[in-house]
């Protein structure tokens, strides 16, 4: 569990970093639908994209402690569950966004429980797991 805790904090780390630095080098033209949304939605756009960067590097930071800290990969998980929810308060005020961006929020709302769930596993290895890294050195 350790493993696979390690693993998808790193590539939620990695993921984070590409998608913020797309957004920040693309503007408008990395939202769907919006490539003639403004100088200000781009202005916003390129913003958000950098602080999604400092977001995955929050994630790469957790990935790279050992333990992996289980209070802040809670912490970073409940930030993606909130953007997630932060989607469904727009789906239900202003109706059905791209089909791209459903995407995103199912995984924004089904991936922090599964964070939730391995939070601990770095810091309270199961037996098999502590046999395993054991037997690795």
């Amino acid at each position: 569990m350790a493993r696979t805790l390690r693993t998808l904090t790193r590539l939620m780390g990695w993921s984070c970093v590409a998608i913020g630095l797309y957004h920040v080098l693309l503007g408008n033209a990395a939202l769907p639908g919006a490539a003639s949304a403004g100088a200000t939605v781009d202005s916003w756009g390129r913003f958000m994209g950098a602080a999604f960067v400092g977001y995955g590097l929050a994630w790469l930071w957790a990935a790279r402690r050992r333990p992996i800290p289980a209070q802040a990969v809670r912490l970073l998980a409940a930030v993606f569950l909130l953007g997630g929810a932060g989607r469904l308060l727009s789906l239900a005020m202003h109706g059905w966004p791209h089909g791209f961006q459903i995407a995103l929020t199912v995984i924004e709302l089904a991936l922090p429980p599964v964070f939730f769930w391995l939070a601990t596993a770095d810091e309270h290895p199961r037996h098999e797991d502590a046999e395993r890294s054991t037997a690795a050195r």
